[in-house]
């Protein structure tokens, strides 16, 4: 892949889902919508590599994008009728559809990727279709990252998007923010996808680098929009606190030179305490309202357990086992088990961490836990901490061949070179 490549992904995981945001308001289908940015990603992906990178990507995709729509008007491949209000004959319709293009970037407003969500999040879907679907849209990833996300093959996943684009264009589902009781009922999706948005953008699954923080931020400012929203939901404070803490380790979590430095490791003069305290003040709001042992307050009740600790060696550990042990009972998953074990490990010894772990799964098993490289990277850790050195480096060889992140491997790569002077 050349530079000029990389530099049009970066540009894509930016800037496409204001560029699918702003379609969608043109069109009023989120589907056409991403078809007509994909589009313009091929153009760019042709064009920019002989002509150079224009000094405005945005509008430059915006443009593509329109001649693309236009193109399909004269096909026919776009339905009249979805357009039919723009004006009755279809030179007409040509040139009014360019020229609202042509300001639809410039006219989006702080909430049109709310709206993006919540469209994406519509009830005709299944959970899992609203969830992979917004996350494709909204955070730019690719099928293969959300499906590891899910822990599922890329091939399930692509189907359910697919699927779930479908029914919504069935459905003629309109681009907008629900009201009333419809605004809640989305609300548990829309977290999730902000969630899942925030941990790609705070853990990359693929490339070159340890962190997305665009991710990051927009998954923090449309959580902040939320709170701002529904001020009432106690999740969405809760949510907005976990944000809060786990980017306030932001600065920490990266070396001089990008390498990944995992919680243990880092220097908590580095923090960004006023964060904390933004959290903090997230998480009093939501057990205000009553939501203390919701999903997302157990999870940022662990993450504050971290951030007032001085030291790694003054976590209280015990405190995180019981706040894991209740999120396992309101939300049991594969990974919030694993988190058990290593909370576990470190309350009550490795011993106690290894048997808590093949509890869950074993190497040879078939749960999704044995083809995930974290499941390994603790396993080993439990295991060096043991004196088992052999397995502990069986253990570290399995993760480092599973991680797709160039330095979640090269911190693996690390542990196994230390794994090696020992012996």
């Amino acid at each position: 892949m050349t530079d000029v490549h990389r530099t049009v992904e970066a540009i894509w995981k930016i800037e496409s889902t204001r560029l699918i945001a702003a379609i969608a308001r043109v069109t009023g289908d989120i589907g056409i919508a991403e078809e007509l940015a994909q589009d313009a990603l091929v153009a760019a992906m042709e064009r920019w590599p002989q002509d150079g990178i224009p000094e405005n990507p945005a509008s430059w995709l915006m443009t593509a994008a329109k001649r693309r729509a236009i193109d399909n008007f004269r096909r026919g491949q776009m339905l009249a009728q979805k357009h039919g209000e723009i004006a009755r004959d279809l030179q007409d319709q040509q040139q009014r559809l360019g020229e609202a293009m042509d300001h639809a970037l410039d006219q989006v407003i702080d909430d049109d990727v709310l709206r993006l969500i919540f469209t994406a999040c519509h009830p005709v879907l299944p959970m899992e279709g609203r969830v992979a679907l917004t996350l494709r849209l909204v955070g730019g990833l690719n099928t293969a990252e959300i499906a590891r996300a899910f822990l599922i093959s890329e091939r399930t996943m692509g189907q359910r998007i697919f699927r779930a684009k479908k029914a919504l264009t069935e459905a003629d589902v309109p681009f907008e923010v629900p009201r009333g009781q419809e605004l809640q009922r989305r609300v548990n999706s829309v977290l999730s996808v902000v969630y899942l948005i925030f941990n790609e953008g705070y853990t990359a699954t693929t490339g070159n680098e340890w962190m997305r923080n665009a991710l990051c931020d927009e998954a923090l400012r449309l959580g902040r929009m939320l709170a701002q929203m529904i001020p009432s939901e106690s999740e969405v404070h809760a949510l907005l606190a976990l944000m809060e803490f786990n980017s306030a380790r932001t600065a920490a979590r990266r070396g001089e030179h990008g390498e990944a430095i995992l919680l243990p490791d880092q220097n908590r003069s580095l923090w960004d305490y006023a964060q904390i305290q933004r959290g903090s003040a997230s998480l009093g709001r939501a057990q205000q309202l009553g939501g203390g042992s919701g999903l997302y307050a157990l999870q940022a009740a662990i993450a504050a357990c971290h951030m007032q600790a001085r030291t790694a060696e003054q976590t209280d550990w015990n405190r995180i086992v019981t706040l894991y042990n209740a999120l396992l009972q309101t939300a049991p998953s594969p990974i919030v088990a694993l988190n058990r074990a290593v909370a576990v490990g470190m309350a009550k010894g490795p011993s106690a961490g290894l048997a808590a772990l093949d509890a869950i799964a074993s190497p040879e098993s078939d749960s999704p836990l044995a083809g995930n490289h974290l499941y390994h990277g603790v396993r080993a850790d439990l295991l060096m901490k043991l004196g088992s050195i052999t397995e502990a480096r069986r253990e570290l060889q399995c993760a480092i061949s599973l991680t797709q992140n160039l330095r979640e491997k090269q911190l693996l790569e690390v542990r196994l070179r230390q794994i090696d002077s020992r012996g």
